[in-house]
């Protein structure tokens, strides 16, 4: 099965967002520390995934922002 670039990003986001969670509570150094390596591994994994990812557009810049009309 292979995973979209933005389920990495999913992944890496909720495994800090636990980190962040268990400091708070004071869990064990060792938990932390190692969910912290696990985390920046996942990010440097998750950013080559977005980089390398396969993905075209037929957008241009001239088609500018979707939310923002040129004729202003």
């Amino acid at each position: 099965m292979k995973m979209s670039p933005i389920t990495y990003l999913i992944i890496t986001t909720a495994v800090l967002v636990l980190v962040t969670i268990l400091v708070f509570f004071n869990a064990g150094f060792p938990i932390v520390f190692y969910l912290t390596c696990v985390g920046q591994v996942l990010l440097a994994i998750a950013v080559y995934k977005v980089l390398t990812d396969n993905y075209t557009t037929e957008k241009t810049f001239k088609d500018w922002y979707e939310d923002h009309s040129t004729n202003q």
